[in-house]
């Protein structure tokens, strides 16, 4: 039976040798980073420093309200923290709180105004024991899950008049749009 090697023969190529040391005919890379035909060392700024753009979005502390006496009345309600340097957003910093009928707005929204853009499905409506601790977290989770790939869509940041302003704005009205 014959032994196939899968790795390609090595060839002689003069940018490999730029890249590294050869060895047996293997180029072995000398830095941990590489921008074009020449490596670097990275210093601990480039490896440690604040990334060019950053984002990060959680969905948590679900908060229950009943404003009314009337059981119908009760809601859930998620705090949404986001921090960015990203431009396209006006605050570095926020928090703020939507609760699940907000989301459903939201979500109608961006897909009125980003044709182009496919927006993700929200977790899935709740009929019985909405309440539960278990269910509250479940949607907690498919919530943030929803928000983080909304929120870092490049086309969304840049493109729609209601990604920011429901992220960041406290007195955010869904009747407004």
């Amino acid at each position: 039976m014959q032994r196939v090697d899968p790795r390609p023969e090595p060839q002689d190529n003069p940018q490999s040798s730029a890249q590294g040391k050869q060895h047996g005919g293997w180029a072995i890379p000398t830095g941990f980073a590489s921008t074009g035909h020449q490596s670097h060392t990275q210093s601990f700024e480039e490896i440690y420093g604040v990334p060019e753009n950053f984002l990060e979005i959680e969905v948590s502390n679900p908060q229950t309200h009943q404003p009314t006496a009337s059981p119908s009345s009760r809601y859930t309600t998620y705090l949404i923290r986001l921090r960015t340097n990203i431009p396209a957003f006006k605050l570095r910093q926020s928090e703020v709180r939507r609760r699940y009928s907000d989301f459903e707005v939201f979500r109608d929204l961006l897909e009125r105004e980003s044709a182009r853009v496919s927006i993700p499905p929200l977790p899935g409506k709740v009929y019985l024991n909405r309440f539960d601790d278990g269910v509250i977290e479940d949607r907690r989770k498919g919530l943030e899950r929803f928000l983080k790939i909304v929120v870092g869509h490049p086309l969304l940041q840049t493109g729609s008049r209601v990604l920011g302003s429901f992220v960041q704005d406290p007195n955010w009205d869904r009747n407004a749009w």
